[in-house]
């Protein structure tokens, strides 16, 4: 991208990795983006799994506890449910400048490649590839089946971008969120998203 998107889907699969997903949302809410933001049911399981985090079942009650905890703006976080199918995530008449599955699971990565739109995540994504906006998915899996792989091609033959939550260690990492930062910062580069996660490559000579 040329220039900071305005508007983000940001959905937060059912793999390992939540993490990723929760600072990614802090990060571009800073940052001043707008977020749509979508969340499948077994999110909510791993979420509470590996964070301890007990996030609300109703959308709107989700929306008000995540715009209060991460001083969003007014309306500059909405949430949607999987099938609400009036959100405009849903159309490619009002798409987002760009979308990202953080984590992505290889079910929602396998339903994504083959068009499968059977909920509002699946769709949104479904909307992105049609209408040619940046779709990144960071998938969380170890190792990768031949089918995994399969669909990870498929999806980077239509210009997806596939982006493991495969953290790097040269810079040195001191605490877990340094590693979560890592990858997060991988992700609001490939957004065109300005950001001081970590130090860039060779800045510190």
């Amino acid at each position: 991208m040329n220039s900071s998107p305005n508007t983000i889907t940001l959905a937060l699969s059912g793999a390992s990795g939540m993490a990723y997903g929760l600072r990614l949302l802090e990060c571009l809410l800073t940052a001043d983006i707008r977020v749509y933001l979508l969340i499948s049911q077994a999110a909510h399981i791993v979420a509470k799994q590996e964070l301890g985090v007990a996030l609300p079942a109703r959308s709107i009650d989700l929306e008000k506890q995540l715009t209060d905890s991460l001083h969003a703006r007014d309306g500059q976080l909405r949430v949607f449910g999987r099938e609400d199918w009036n959100a405009p995530v849903a159309s490619g008449s009002n798409p987002a400048d760009a979308m990202v599955v953080c984590p992505c699971s290889m079910g929602t990565l396998a339903a994504i490649a083959h068009g499968i739109s059977d909920n509002l995540i699946e769709r949104a994504a479904d909307v992105m590839l049609k209408e040619q906006r940046k779709l990144i998915l960071v998938p969380r899996e170890a190792p990768f089946s031949t089918l995994h792989l399969e669909n990870m091609l498929k999806l980077s033959k239509m210009n997806a971008v596939i982006l493991p939550a495969n953290p790097g260690f040269y810079h040195r990492p001191q605490s877990v969120e340094d590693i979560i930062d890592f990858v997060v910062a991988r992700i609001l580069d490939q957004l065109g998203i300005q950001h001081a996660l970590m130090a860039r490559w060779g800045d510190d000579r």
